[in-house]
């Protein structure tokens, strides 16, 4: 970004009047507070995904999750997404409670990239209506009004990510990197308070991955962005500018707190059931078996 222009994931705002008549919405249980779980667990079948969990996300943080496949990375990001409901314990996403609120209202205020919502967006779609489209919460650009303001934040955010010159391109003919950061664009487009991320940097090649790494890190580092849960797999996909970790493994919390504290061989090692050593590289991370 060149000299002191605002980024686009700053800018534009999205408000709406209350509706009249309507009862004040509570307050905040903490101002500072996006996230708070407290002995959340969450069944399904029979089946623990999540159980006693308890963590808290400020407004200035940006955590990594990590863990093993089926550690209940992916539900507990649905549940700050209020995309499901805990079975047990409390969940506050930005100051409401998840089965006491319209969470329809709620997810305006949230950006998420997953695998799932990608698999939604239209091959034929050209990528600045994928992006421009989540102003009306929809995919697949259809009878919807954007008027200059959401075209041009669209496209803004787009070069920010470094495929601005593809705005006019169709989505399904993009690499898998290029289609990684237009869904990153889509999730910031309605300037939301959180940011959720589910493994962003899957599939990708290493050019690929460090591209993105890097562009998350200049968001990462942004103190107006929102606050940001990525979730991952690998250490070496942690950028640059996060400052917590959240390990799980079978539902459970193994280890949280300060990224440097947290990413520990010990720490890691009980994560993802084998001896592990990692190693930190200034403000980048690796690991192998020990």
């Amino acid at each position: 970004m060149g000299g002191t222009a605002r980024a686009a994931w700053l800018d534009g705002a999205v408000t709406g009047d209350l509706i009249p008549g309507a009862p004040a919405a509570p307050l905040p249980v903490d101002a500072d507070l996006v996230v708070s779980l407290d002995g959340v667990g969450v069944k399904r079948a029979g089946t623990a995904l999540l159980h006693d969990v308890d963590w808290r996300v400020e407004l200035d943080e940006r955590w990594v999750v990590l863990g093993p496949n089926g550690a209940g990375k992916t539900t507990l990001l649905n549940l700050a997404a209020g995309r499901l409901h805990p079975t047990t314990g409390t969940a506050h996403v930005l100051g409401e409670r998840i089965g006491r609120t319209d969470v329809n209202e709620l997810r305006t205020r949230i950006g998420l990239s997953t695998a799932a919502l990608a698999e939604r967006l239209p091959a034929d779609e050209k990528v600045s209506d994928a992006v421009v489209t989540a102003a009306w919460s929809v995919v697949g650009r259809w009878r919807e009004s954007y008027d200059r303001t959401d075209e041009a934040r669209a496209h803004a955010l787009l070069g920010q990510l470094g495929v601005g010159h593809l705005a006019d391109r169709v989505y399904g003919t993009l690499s898998e990197g290029e289609r990684k950061r237009v869904q990153i664009a889509r999730a910031l487009m309605t300037d939301p308070e959180l940011l959720l991320l589910d493994e962003p940097a899957a599939g990708l090649d290493l050019g690929g991955r460090e591209d993105l790494v890097a562009r998350l890190a200049e968001l990462a580092y942004d103190p107006d962005a929102p606050a940001l849960v990525l979730v991952t797999h690998h250490v070496e996909e942690i950028p640059p500018g996060f400052t917590h970790a959240l390990l799980l493994r079978e539902g459970g919390v193994v280890a949280q707190g300060l990224l440097a504290d947290t990413l520990s061989g010990d720490n890691l090692s009980k994560t993802f059931g084998l001896p592990l050593a990692v190693e930190r590289h200034g403000e980048r991370y690796t690991a192998r078996a020990a």
